[in-house]
């Protein structure tokens, strides 16, 4: 999953805020041999990588201000005094490329306090740390809301697209950076009036501060009085004095009195957390409005794949048409199953889809995970990647030792990212063990994004990705079941998008694209991942070197498909759900209402009474209207791999053209432009859903075949 992508500053200038400059790897020479490079299979199998104990120490990802927690007003101070020379100097320049040029300086400028702080506020340990990054990108959010209200600043813009001589000058690249800038602007209201203008502001301000006190209520648990439970299942939840606190769903408990306790009582609705929702939306809507958009949901889609709501909701319409019989099958085994474990209670209720269907899978398939953690060492898993990226694109995984200060967790590991022919690409840093207050959650976030700066050099691009690993022991490595082994590759994939993607602006740096499109290069390794000539490249049981049957990878495979088309009918109910809340304003209805209408109309299981799933619904922050995006960009993944990679997942031509027509343009290029260089084609809604569907069908014996 990608952090925030798209969302916190709703820049013009689209900020994409996600970069800071200085520190981390300096720029980027050819840099092609490290005496503190070393394998990366070792590194993660250590116990513990050190960082120099001698020698300066160094702040935060090398940034020497970020030593302390007050280091953050220091930068921002500094960001804020540069952002302020960028604006006059954008204001003073004739129209030319080089205007394009002072304005990627500008988000680049605010980028590099704003993205850092974006993953010190949730990741950092120390809480100090936490909350002086959290002011901080209030702060930047405030200067990037102001920005894009600027007249002088938009006029400079302007005065570029509206000479046709320079504009045809123009690569094909600046000349989309030129125009995602005015776009930004346009979305923020800057055709408005000053008073109008000033209401943009404060309503995109407002929406910030809504969407963080969302995400916090989304997560907070829910807690009741211990003796109304029954007194058996009371040590499944945390007691605290006379009440018990729920803080899931339990959704793996094989007790369904549990899995229903936690539904109904984590679900309970918040009249505070409704009340924050409501307003969310409510807020969202008007801001679209007021800059001349029908809904929120028009205004967000601007610029993606799918273009329109119009066109999200037909293909999942489409999706659910097609899928529907294949579900209530599914339902029908899960009943059947749950009819066989607990006859006095057998109705299919919400909280029984996720625990069913694993008990599906593992009776038919015998998948328990731990006979397969031990051929997936993390280390092992590691040198996977790295064998997969080198025959691939050329691309090699070193361990790199780390400063002091550097990092803000001693267990964190530091990558560099080598080509063969092109030198060091880039760092990645992989912080993949679980911790207490780190959220559990995969992801990634760019820290850095990659430019060409005004020396010639090439700023590298330096990432994040979070993982909630458990540690090593005593007596094993770090061993991973086959969804945290995927989840892993998963991640990677979109950190070798963030390496590749070198373009020449950091506003449109790797996986600074649409939504829709961002999802793709992590989905399709999820395909790599399950391939058993990938797999047999690595799985080695970490005491014997035994290699992982081809019969468990099959196993493995098949059992993907039991009940698939019921998650994703689930996925398609959330999207919908999502397009409706986003869409049309006033809703018709209350957000549980909307709620209960569409889970049975689009999900097939009843409605509990009392619940109010959505207020839990995270996503409507960071993919607001663009829910869609995980099954749209999983359609594309399948077409791309079923086209170029099925026949063979190692093939260096098809990497390469991977590279060229996908990865090397991050957001300089129109999505489906890039989809149709691969593809040769381009995609129409019943290709995309016809992708899906054929993946539910797929004989993975023969879909997956032997290299022999």
């Amino acid at each position: 999953m990608l952090s925030g992508c798209g969302r916190a500053l709703p820049a013009a200038l689209r900020l994409a805020v996600r970069g800071w400059t200085g520190g981390g790897g300096g720029g980027g020479g050819r840099r092609r041999v490290s005496t503190s490079w070393s394998p990366v299979g070792a590194a993660f199998d250590a116990k513990q990588q050190r960082s120099r104990l001698t020698g300066q120490s160094t702040g935060l990802f090398g940034v020497p201000e970020l030593s302390s927690p007050e280091g953050f007003q220091e930068a921002q101070e500094k960001a804020l005094q540069e952002t302020e020379q960028l604006v006059q100097k954008a204001c003073t320049t004739p129209p030319g490329p080089q205007t394009v040029m002072i304005f990627d300086q500008l988000s680049d400028a605010l980028c590099r306090v704003a993205d850092l702080a974006d993953f010190v506020k949730i990741a950092h340990p120390d809480f100090a740390f936490r909350e002086a990054a959290e002011e901080a990108c209030r702060n930047i959010g405030t200067m990037v809301e102001k920005l894009n209200t600027n007249i002088e600043l938009c006029q400079s813009l302007k005065q570029l697209l509206a000479n046709k001589e320079v504009m045809d000058s123009l690569d094909p690249e600046t000349r989309q950076v030129a125009e995602l800038f005015m776009f930004d602007f346009e979305i923020s209201g800057i055709h408005l009036d000053e008073e109008k203008r000033k209401r943009a502001v404060d309503l995109n301000i407002k929406i910030l501060d809504l969407c963080n006190q969302f995400l916090i209520g989304a997560h907070l648990p829910n807690k009741i009085d211990k003796h109304i439970l029954p007194e058996h299942i009371r040590y499944n939840f945390a007691v605290e004095g006379n009440y018990i606190q729920i803080t899931g769903l339990h959704a793996d408990c094989s007790d369904d009195l549990v899995r229903e306790a936690a539904y109904k009582i984590f679900l309970y609705p918040n009249a505070e957390q409704l009340r924050c929702l409501e307003e969310l939306l409510t807020s969202r809507n008007h801001l679209a409005q007021l800059v001349g958009y029908n809904t929120f949901a028009h205004r967000a889609l601007q610029g993606t794949m799918a273009r329109t709501p119009e066109k999200v909701m037909q293909f999942l319409e489409t999706l659910s048409d097609r899928l529907f019989q294949r579900t209530l099958k599914d339902f029908e085994m899960m009943e059947g199953m749950k009819m066989k474990l607990n006859p006095q209670n057998s109705k299919l209720m919400p909280w029984d889809h996720p625990y069913y269907s694993g008990v599906l899978r593992a009776e038919r398939y015998n998948i328990e995970p731990s006979l397969y953690c031990p051929f997936f060492s993390l280390g092992a898993c590691m040198e996977g990647l790295n064998f997969l990226f080198s025959q691939l694109l050329g691309i090699s995984l070193y361990a790199e030792q780390t400063e002091k200060g550097e990092l803000w967790c001693e267990d964190v590991r530091k990558l560099a990212v080598v080509h063969e022919n092109e030198g060091l690409l880039g760092y990645i840093y992989c912080d993949f063990f679980q911790r207490a207050d780190k959220p559990h959650q995969d992801c990634h976030f760019t820290i850095r994004g990659g430019r060409l700066r005004e020396d010639g050099e090439y700023q590298l691009p330096v990432v994040v990705l979070m993982l909630s690993l458990p540690h090593s022991t005593r007596s094993s490595p770090t061993l991973l079941t086959p969804g945290m082994m995927e989840n892993l590759f998963h991640e990677m994939g979109h950190a070798v998008h963030s390496m590749l993607g070198r373009t020449r602006y950091q506003h449109v740096t790797g996986t600074r694209c649409p939504t829709d499109f961002a999802e793709v290069p992590s989905i399709l390794m999820e395909y790599f991942a399950s391939d058993y000539r990938v797999v047999n490249q690595f799985a080695r049981h970490y005491q014997t070197g035994q290699s992982l049957p081809k019969s468990m990878v099959s196993r493995l495979c098949e059992s993907k498909k039991i009940c698939a088309a019921a998650d994703m009918q689930l996925q398609v109910f959330y999207a919908v759900l999502d397009q409706l809340y986003h869409g049309e304003h006033p809703l018709k209805r209350s957000t549980t209402e909307i709620l209960k209408e569409t889970q049975e109309k689009f999900y097939g299981l009843p409605y509990v009474p009392n619940t109010a799933w959505q207020l839990r619904f995270s996503h409507l922050v960071g993919y607001g209207a663009k829910y869609y995006s995980y099954l749209m960009s999983r359609a594309i993944a399948s077409m791309v791999w079923k086209q170029c990679f099925v026949k063979n997942p190692f093939d260096r031509a098809m990497g390469e053209r991977y590279r060229r027509e996908m990865l090397a343009h991050g957001g300089g290029k129109e999505p489906m432009l890039m989809v149709q260089g691969m593809l040769q084609k381009s995609p129409s809604v019943e290709d995309f859903v016809g992708a899906l569907v054929s993946d539910l069908d797929q004989d993975f014996e023969t879909f997956f075949m032997d290299s022999e």
